[in-house]
């Protein structure tokens, strides 16, 4: 049996949340009665009008079958295009959220590249476009909705940093991913800090392994690799987006971790206690 709606009423506004771990909290959010507004990097081609279509669809499906009682007319969901590597565009997303929905109680910073890439053949301009948009998008975000919540006092609201277990360990291929995730991090730690005055609760989700669009390829059913990283895992799988969706409903919503700020949340099956 299904848990009853958590977040009726509730506006939550997710970066990169089209795909991947994104997608799979955005849509547990709708299932739950939430308003989502989600921004993504515009492809501007017909596959693009389809994902639109087909989260839409796919978010419907998981309304109604939480709440089969009722009959959905339509999704309560906003997208808003633009490249959050750029510091206006974080702006803009949260301005827009409270335009259509009045209010943004979570905010989740979600967008990230990761391209696995030789140390020494590093360019600048790929560690400058990992920095820029795993980073510096999250913090100008971020800033922009903390302003927006200071606004709403004594309402506050929950501000959720997808980090990564990357942060912990190092990656031979992501030192230029790595160092961005540490940020995130340390970002929410810093935030929690200055925001807890405001009733701002900021905390941070460590994921692990998780199979999305960005390492699809490199995490094919039957590779060695996928192989490899299973058998590192305590719990013997990969994770799915889904996996992320439930401790990202859990800090969103304020009756279950009102007393949870600065935190860091790992979300990886096991995989990073299990050295021996």
């Amino acid at each position: 049996m299904p848990l009853p709606p958590l977040l009726t009423g509730h506006v939550c506004a997710i970066t990169g949340g089209l795909t991947g771990i994104g997608r799979g909290i955005a849509l547990l959010f709708l299932s739950h009665g939430a308003r989502v507004a989600i921004n993504y990097l515009s492809s501007h081609n017909k596959d693009e009008e389809n994902l639109l279509i087909s989260f839409k669809n796919e978010a419907l499906e998981a309304m109604q079958a939480r709440s089969p009682e009722r009959r959905f007319e339509g999704v309560p969901i906003l997208f808003v295009s633009g490249d959050i590597s750029q510091p206006q565009t974080g702006q803009y997303f949260i301005r827009q959220t409270v335009q259509n929905f009045g209010r943004i109680d979570t905010f989740i910073s979600n967008a990230g590249i990761c391209k696995f890439e030789e140390f020494l053949e590093i360019s600048p301009e790929s560690w400058q476009r990992h920095l820029n948009t795993n980073l510096s998008g999250a913090f100008y975000a971020v800033q922009a909705a903390a302003k927006q919540m200071t606004e709403q006092q004594p309402q506050g609201g929950s501000i959720i940093g997808i980090s990564s277990i990357s942060a912990l360990v190092g990656g031979a291929q992501q030192c230029h991913y790595t160092p961005t995730k540490a940020g995130i991090l340390s970002l929410m730690q810093s935030t929690a800090t200055a925001l807890g005055k405001y009733n701002i609760r900021c905390n941070a989700l460590l994921p692990g392994t998780i199979r999305t669009q960005l390492n699809d390829d490199d995490l094919a059913d039957g590779s060695e690799k996928k192989k490899y990283m299973e058998g590192r895992i305590p719990l013997g799988r990969l994770g799915k987006p889904d996996d992320m969706a439930g401790p990202a409903l859990f800090l969103a919503c304020g009756e279950l971790s009102s007393y949870v700020t600065g935190a860091a949340l790992l979300v990886d099956g096991g995989a990073f206690v299990n050295f021996q």
